[in-house]
Formats: structure tokens, sequence, C-alpha cells
């Protein structure tokens, strides 16, 4: 069987999802096209063996329509005979991207295979597709498509979980990324220039330092409006055994929103001869899911269990853990259902803190595992995301 390898992965900071943002001024050709260069610099690579380009992208309307895998090589000057295709498995098509990429490798159709995902919030907000299965109430009800926070405060009801247990997640989260950052620790990133700032981007933005539980306290319930519209009793319909839902997730024990990028070099083995250096690490297995939807966002716990359970693995054979925080309760329930420690989980921050850019942040979490278990001379890791729906990834890294 042909291994499929990971060789390099870099991305962007991530920049808050506002006009104010650090990237806002950047389009999402531009945004990706700073990685393209920054790839080829890094890797002595010939830009026209690309076999193929995948990226995860989650709203393909505006600036990122078109199928931006193909058009942003094209932006960027890359020979225009590299194909490329846009994926879009909600929160985690970027951590798919790179399942596909490794299975043309697998598979032989591919030697050398781009993947990651790009999200610019700011300039194509969520939902701007303006999906009907979102949009008209009845198609949603129907086809069980909820927001993301509406089925964390399910998950936070079964699983009793309070509010300030789910606000010391969030402050745990904001501690570890800013501890991280601080350090250098984020060595995936490349700096972006700002064209209207005339500087360098260089640190994720989202960050909030002084986060406390205090502060989080004081923030309103986000969903409670939209579950007495109709979703809580649709929830509640559908899980007999509990009587009311509880509304504990806030701005700030929720993902925060973002724009960003990140690209991961997939190959076969002759790759690193090609390019004379050893690959970072190894893609072992993946798993792919869907769970309850009326949960929306508990598929990364769903898959991992999966993953875990085809490889006959316990969380003790695991030494680092980079789930998606998709909502404080999601990260409550991945511990105890998967029995993982508090010091192999989430180590650098999640996306609570360090910002959410949909269809890049699988891509993201991927190479924050490898720079994790490089830095501390670990060897196996699994990355796990959630998408609506119930949808959810889980893959088995292995440091070369």
């Amino acid at each position: 069987m042909t291994h499929a390898y990971i060789y390099d992965a870099i991305r962007t900071p991530r920049g808050r999802a506002k006009e104010t943002g650090s990237l806002h001024a950047l389009s999402p050709l531009a945004l990706l096209k700073t990685l393209y260069d920054a790839l080829a610099e890094r890797n002595p690579l010939d830009k026209s063996q690309v076999d193929d380009v995948i990226l995860g992208c989650v709203t393909q309307a505006g600036d990122q329509a078109a199928n931006i895998a193909k058009t942003s090589l094209l932006y960027a000057g890359w020979p225009s005979h590299v194909p490329g295709i846009t994926v879009n498995r909600f929160c985690s098509s970027g951590l798919d991207a790179i399942n596909f990429a490794a299975l043309k490798v697998q598979g032989g159709q591919a030697g050398m295979v781009i993947a990651g995902g790009v999200e610019m919030m700011s300039r194509v907000p969520m939902l701007s597709d303006k999906a009907t299965v979102f949009t008209d109430p009845k198609m949603a009800a129907r086809c069980q498509m909820l927001m993301m926070g509406n089925g964390a405060d399910l998950i936070a009801s079964q699983y009793q979980i309070s509010r300030e247990d789910a606000d010391q997640v969030a402050v745990t989260s904001q501690q570890r990324a800013a501890r991280a950052r601080d350090n250098g620790w984020f060595r995936s990133v490349v700096p972006v220039v700002n064209p209207e700032a005339g500087a360098n981007v260089v640190h994720d933005e989202c960050i909030r330092d002084n986060a406390n539980m205090e502060s989080l306290a004081q923030m309103p319930p986000a969903f409670a409006e939209l579950g007495a519209k109709g979703i809580d009793a649709l929830q509640l319909q559908g899980h007999a055994k509990l009587t009311e839902i509880q509304h504990i997730h806030t701005a700030g024990n929720s993902p925060a929103m973002a724009d960003g990028a990140a690209l991961v070099l997939v190959g076969d083995e002759a790759l690193g001869e090609t390019l004379g250096k050893a690959p970072r690490a190894r893609i072992c297995a993946v798993a792919s899911v869907c769970d309850d939807p009326l949960t929306v966002i508990s598929g990364c716990c769903a898959a991992t269990q999966k993953l875990m359970q085809e490889q006959a693995l316990t969380a003790d054979d695991i030494d680092l853990f980079e789930l998606h925080e998709a909502f404080a309760a999601t990260v409550i329930k991945c511990q105890r259902d998967l029995g993982i420690s508090e010091d192999k989980l989430n180590v650098n921050g999640g996306v609570i803190a360090l910002g959410h850019p949909m269809g890049a942040t699988g891509a993201i979490m991927a190479g924050t595992l490898i720079d994790e278990l490089e830095r501390r001379g670990l060897k196996r890791g699994i990355v796990a995301a959630s998408g609506a729906a119930g949808t959810g990834t889980a893959m088995l890294l292995e440091r070369c």
C-alpha cells in the first residue's frame, strides 16, 4: 500500500471577521496567494508537477464562489494545467480536503497534492449563500438543519453541563492560546501583508487575553431566542428524556468567527526524494461520520470514537488530541466520552480563542497538531472537526 505523508503545513494568522479585522482588506484569492508563494519558497517543488489542489470552503458565494481552489491558482500565477476542486462538508471541510488528497495518493492517482481551506467571514459572512435549508423554517425542520449553537445547548442539556463548566473551557482556551502565541509555538503561521496598513499580520487576532470567569458570566445566552421560536420544541420532541433545553452558550464560550486560510502539502514517499526532505507526518487513518443532526456539532466526538475503535486505540495510546472547540459543551462531551486527560486536549487553545474560519479550520488544526508533536518530541495525535447536521471527520497522524 502507498502511504500518504504530510511534508508541510502552513497557515495565515486568523483575523477577526469584521471590516476592521486585520485581514479584511485582502480578498480570499490574495490571502491564498500568500500561502501558495510561501509553500513554494519553503519547498523546492516543481509547480507543474502538482497533481491536484483540494480546498475546503463552506460559504461558496461572492468572493469565494466559482471554485476558489482553481481560481486562486490562476490568481497566484501557477501553471494553468494544475487542476483544483473546492469541497464543502461544513466546518470539517479543511480536514476532509486533506483526507481526499491522501486518498488520491494512496490510490496511486497522485504523487503530490496541495490540500487545505479558506474562509473570509468578514467578506463572505456565514449563510450569505442563502441556502434554503437554513433560511426556510419548514425546510430546516424537515431536514433537521439547525443552527450550531442550538445543537451545543442540546449537548449541554443532555450532559448536564453548567454555564460555569462552559465558561471554564473558554477561559482555558484563551489562556493556552495566549501562552502559545507569546512563546512562538504556532510555527505554521506565515505572516500576511495588510495592503492598507502596510504592515505584516503575524499573530491570531481573536485571542482575548483579558477573558476571565467574571467577565464571561456577564454575557447573555446567545441561542435562547432561536430556541423559543421552535427549535427547543423540535429538539425535545427528538429527545423525550429531556424536559427543557439549557441555554448556556454565549459569545464568550462559542467559536469566534474569523478570516483565515491554510495549505498542506501531501504526497507519497517519492515526493520526499524529489524535495530532498523527510515528511513531517504520516496520515495513518481517517473516519467520517454523521451523528445526531439535532446535536448539530457532535460529529468530531463520534468520528474520533469511531477512529479509535477501528484502530483499537484508547486515549492512553494518543499523545495529543486537537479536537474542534465547536462550542464549549462539545469539548466537555469529547473529554467525558473518550476519557481524554486535560493535559492532552487542545493544549494550545482552540477556536473559541483562536477563531474559526470555517473551511480552513480543519487544515489549520492539523498543522497545529503537527507543530506541537514536533515541539514536544511526541509521536501520535488525532485531529477532528465537526460540521453542521452532525457531520464529523477525525484523522490519526504519526510524526515521522
